[in-house]
């Protein structure tokens, strides 16, 4: 990899799947008009998120890959000449469902998938409810920018993924979100959690002397069925350098679309300084 410019959007989405579309096709020629070569969009980034609720209902949204929504993006991304991070509802081989992860380089090729390997099941998060966790496991997708590595929201909170992903040669992180909050949950307890999330990206670029990127969705989303549940999405997208440091970062609240530069040698020197990948004790770790 090269030293180059990447970009993360984020913005508010809801159930008109054209509208939604047009909002990213903006934040893609604005990602493109900051001199980016690479645009990471939010998890499910064309969709409402309905896994707030469980209705099968929302069967439907899912489609193939290729397909018409993937097309879509591989269009955009050939028309920009820009490698496009998008996620989908993915309908597979005899009706299974996957949250995927599609990686579309400069000519609207598909580089690689990675399906979601951790799948929550909490209030407003039904998602063990649509998805069944990937058997991929954790490598790298070759792009002609270099080599990536894609995981998707819930993956991050793994800190096995991240080095995995790292040892097998990733050389930048991605993690397209879908987090926020509980709106009857109290400041404290949203800052906590708000914090807790940007902390272990962090924490994954210092211990594998790593670049990271998470995007996330904005604003509130609401169920359709009368069920009164909400979820407040909180926005604040990052860029983050391979010690830690915060290279961009989005608002809580409102839409964005950050860049910043990555310089692979600055991974080295950090490596170089802080050997985490070389010191390790594999034969003394407990794997199970």
């Amino acid at each position: 990899m090269n030293r180059c410019r990447v970009a993360v959007a984020q913005y508010a989405l809801g159930h008109t799947i054209d509208t939604n579309l047009e909002q990213i096709a903006d934040a893609v020629h604005n990602a493109v008009d900051e001199g980016a070569e690479l645009v990471l969009l939010p998890e499910l980034g064309h969709l409402p998120y309905f896994c707030i609720e469980e209705d099968a209902q929302y069967f439907s949204l899912a489609e193939t890959i290729p397909g018409p929504a993937s097309d879509h993006y591989a269009g955009l991304a050939r028309e920009a000449s820009i490698i496009v991070v998008a996620t989908l509802f993915e309908k597979s081989h005899g009706d299974v469902y996957h949250n995927t992860a599609v990686v579309y380089d400069k000519d609207g090729s598909i580089a690689g998938t990675c399906r979601k390997m951790h799948i929550p099941n909490d209030p407003g998060y039904y998602e063990q409810f649509y998805f069944t966790e990937g058997t991929q496991g954790f490598h790298p997708i070759e792009t002609s920018l270099g080599r990536i590595g894609v995981m998707i929201c819930f993956d991050q909170w793994f800190p096995e993924a991240a080095r995995s992903m790292t040892l097998n040669g990733a050389e930048l992180l991605l993690y397209p979100s879908a987090i926020g909050f509980d709106p009857d949950d109290n400041d404290s307890e949203q800052i906590r959690q708000r914090n807790a999330w940007i902390t272990i990206q962090k924490s994954h670029a210092i211990a594998n002397g790593i670049p990271v990127m998470f995007s996330n969705r904005l604003g509130r989303e609401m169920a359709k069925a009368e069920t009164g549940m909400t979820t407040d999405f909180w926005g604040s997208s990052h860029i983050i350098g391979p010690f830690g440091e915060v290279l961009a970062k989005a608002p809580v609240d409102r839409p964005a679309v950050i860049t910043a530069d990555i310089d692979p040698e600055e991974s080295g020197r950090v490596r170089e300084i802080w050997p985490f990948l070389e010191m390790r004790r594999i034969g003394f770790y407990d794997q199970s």
